[in-house]
């Protein structure tokens, strides 16, 4: 998986194809954007424009990508009056929208056991990410998603047996348990089939059951609240894990100009301010936390 470059983002106008509504003021969006759907990888997002009256664009992970049929999916959750604009658009609106842009995640081939934790509107990038290395040799994906308002998908007993998952923790998302792709859920909400505590300490449960002599072949990937990322990051270390985190940041111009989502990463240089949008979405967690 190759970082995006700024030859690869392209500006479409984007038709909605279909719009899924789901509780807590949740939505999943396809859009018909054949030139981002064609570069698009894990981690990386897209800067929409969510209403013709409201001209500062949003950022959103890109949650799946049809390449054959020139598709892209996106979920958002309203939080303020750019989201709720662009819960109003309906199918066959277009969208003025910026993609992919941003450093995906990038799997390493001697690490093929991939550990995928997603904490909220963090959710897509795991599903995507989960998808592309269950299409790659080599590559199996675990999925855990936390979440403390209602998931956006019905959850369903799961069929895959994990192995290091307690007893009873057999929600799972549909669409990743008919892809053949194991997913587990955590939750505080008490929701039936979640395991009841924070997902990353649902992942340690499944971390302790591997044993030492497999965590080589172990590599985490989130996306989150910041409270989930940085416990993740701690995780990681605690068990000497290799860890890629996708960070998210408010920006305005989300191609490295305006540079207002920067953040402080550590370097072998001693710190340095890198650009969210371009730099990232994707860092090692190491260099974050």
């Amino acid at each position: 998986m190759e970082p995006t470059s700024n030859d690869t983002i392209h500006l479409e106008q984007a038709q909605i194809l279909d719009r899924q509504s789901y509780p807590a003021d949740q939505f999943v969006l396809r859009l018909q954007a054949p030139l981002c759907a064609n570069k698009a990888q894990p981690g990386s997002f897209v800067h929409v424009q969510c209403d013709p009256e409201l001209p500062m664009r949003r950022p959103f992970s890109i949650m799946r990508s049809s390449v054959k049929q020139g598709w892209i999916e996106i979920l958002f959750k309203v939080v303020g009056r750019g989201t709720r604009l662009l819960s109003l658009r309906r199918p066959g609106d277009y969208l003025s929208m910026l993609g992919p842009i941003g450093k995906p995640f990038q799997p390493e081939p001697q690490r093929p056991r991939g550990l995928l934790l997603g904490g909220g509107i963090g959710i897509p990038p795991m599903m995507f990410l989960a998808e592309r290395m269950h299409q790659t040799d080599g590559f199996q994906a675990l999925v855990l998603m936390g979440s403390e308002i209602p998931f956006p998908f019905k959850a369903r007993p799961s069929q895959i047996l994990i192995k290091g998952i307690p007893a009873g923790v057999v929600g799972a998302m549909p669409l990743l348990e008919d892809l053949g792709i194991a997913s587990r859920l955590a939750s505080l909400q008490d929701y039936s089939g979640c395991y009841q505590g924070y997902v990353t300490e649902l992942a340690e449960h499944w971390i302790q059951d591997q044993g030492q002599e497999n965590w080589r072949s172990i590599e985490i990937f989130a996306c989150g609240p910041r409270a989930m990322l940085r416990a993740t990051a701690k995780l990681a270390r605690k068990y000497n894990l290799a860890c890629q985190v996708a960070l998210e940041e408010y920006m305005a111009c989300a191609v490295g100009g305006c540079a207002g989502c920067v953040v402080r990463v550590k370097t072998d240089h001693g710190p340095a301010m890198k650009r969210v949008c371009v730099d990232g979405p994707v860092f090692r967690a190491a260099e974050i936390y």
